[in-house]
């Protein structure tokens, strides 16, 4: 058992590494403060975060670091195990994980690649990949169970990533199986060492592939930076690692839970449908409702944080995870109905799916643009799709990260025309 330091206040509450139910432990947690100390997967102490005000605050804050290797003293001191199951989300060298000065080189490289430009440039390919995905789930017969999460959510969003970053057709089934089990928070230690193992090959090949033939992507132009000094080969894979894996879940898990609340709110679906809502609105609104990540691990206290708004103080190298779920459906922000999937909500947009401060996700506008052409398509194409399963039989992935479900089991009726 670890001994890393244990925050200073209340009883711990331990997490639910299978997540059987996110938002009733954010509700939980909610109720012991804007943060409280809990218990992570494996018997690691730190603090969940909550409420919204205060994670923009600690998102913000200059003594608040991502970089285990600086600022984590149990890891610096190898009191964490080596075989802590979540031990790859502080292992890692790239802009995930970095602070400071390291983190603005490290998310360099990968901002110009993720540029509103060049992003909004791929729209053309996101519409062809979606029609192809749909034609092919067209084959299916209008009474026939698919599993919308396997045919479409998941493949739409690694096609593009894929495409983004110049993976060869050769590895993307590779890649489909691997990275899931990067998000697992249930797995024995024996099987989540071995999950990065197998991203890490694929990696070293994706690698040596671009490097025989180098094109216009952003896996040649991370192996250039390499080239020039700019990043060490451990940045060069853990970077793509962040790319391949956090990019693709967060944007499956929003077309996932997105597809979901709209066939549970046939009204709600009927005012996206015919255009008086726009599907940017009911992009926020799933956003807001369903965190994507629905817990993000872990950032440091650099030396003791004292939160004036709450009374909370954060000791020098407190762990801390943001809660991203509860956030997302905090009274104070949202109302009483914060529990509601409503896509006329007033403060859809006031949501922190994609984080704050530095750590944005660089995928946000991508992410976005996806799930607006997909979310319009699938519900043009498929007029009459519904669940196949009732909304209870409707299992989470056992992930406190990744907020998504095990399978979207539906019945697509008829294509249109």
């Amino acid at each position: 058992m670890a001994t890393a330091q244990t925050p200073t206040t209340g009883c711990p509450y331990h997490l639910d590494g299978a997540a059987t139910d996110i938002h009733g432990e954010a509700a939980a947690l909610r109720a012991l403060g804007p943060a409280a100390p809990v218990i992570l997967p494996g018997g690691i102490p730190a603090w969940s975060v909550t409420d919204p005000h205060l994670i923009r605050r600690l998102l913000t804050h200059p003594d608040i670091s991502k970089d285990a290797h600086q600022h984590w003293p149990a890891y610096i001191d190898k009191e964490i195990p080596e075989d802590w199951p979540l031990r790859i989300w502080v292992d890692v060298r790239n802009a995930l994980s970095a602070y400071g000065s390291e983190h603005r080189r490290l998310r360099r490289p990968l901002a110009a690649a993720f540029s509103t430009r060049r992003v909004r440039a791929l729209t053309p390919r996101i519409e062809e990949i979606t029609r192809t995905l749909l034609d092919e789930l067209a084959a299916a017969g209008p009474d026939e169970t698919v599993d919308l999460r396997a045919r479409f959510a998941w493949r739409l969003p690694l096609l593009v990533v894929n495409a983004v970053l110049g993976v060869p057709e050769e590895l993307h089934d590779g890649f489909r199986d691997a990275v899931g089990n990067l998000f697992a928070t249930d797995l024995p230690p024996e099987e989540a060492a071995a999950a990065p193992v197998a991203v890490y090959g694929l990696i070293t090949q994706l690698i040596a592939h671009k490097r025989e033939q180098p094109g216009d992507d952003v896996t040649s132009a991370l192996i250039a930076s390499h080239a020039e000094g700019e990043l060490t080969g451990q940045e060069l894979a853990d970077s793509l690692m962040l790319l391949i894996g956090a990019g693709h879940e967060t944007t499956v898990n929003l077309l996932d839970h997105a597809a979901v609340d709209l066939m549970l709110h046939p009204g709600q679906l009927a005012e996206a449908t015919s255009g008086r809502v726009g599907w940017e609105q009911v992009v926020e609104e799933a956003l807001r409702h369903q965190a994507p990540i629905a817990t993000i691990i872990l950032r440091f206290a650099v030396r003791d944080v004292h939160d004036e708004a709450t009374g909370l103080t954060f000791a020098r190298g407190d762990a801390i995870a943001i809660n991203y779920a509860a956030a997302g459906r905090d009274p104070g922000v949202h109302g009483d109905d914060a529990d509601r999937f409503d896509i006329d909500r007033a403060t859809s947009r006031e949501h922190l799916a994609f984080g704050h401060g530095a750590h944005l996700c660089l995928g946000a506008e991508l992410a976005r643009i996806e799930a607006r052409i997909a979310l319009a398509a699938l519900f043009d194409r498929f007029p009459e799709i519904r669940l196949a399963v009732g909304a209870d039989e409707l299992r989470p992935m056992p992930s406190l990260i990744s907020n998504g479900h095990e399978r979207v089991p539906v019945r697509l009726g008829p294509a249109a025309a």
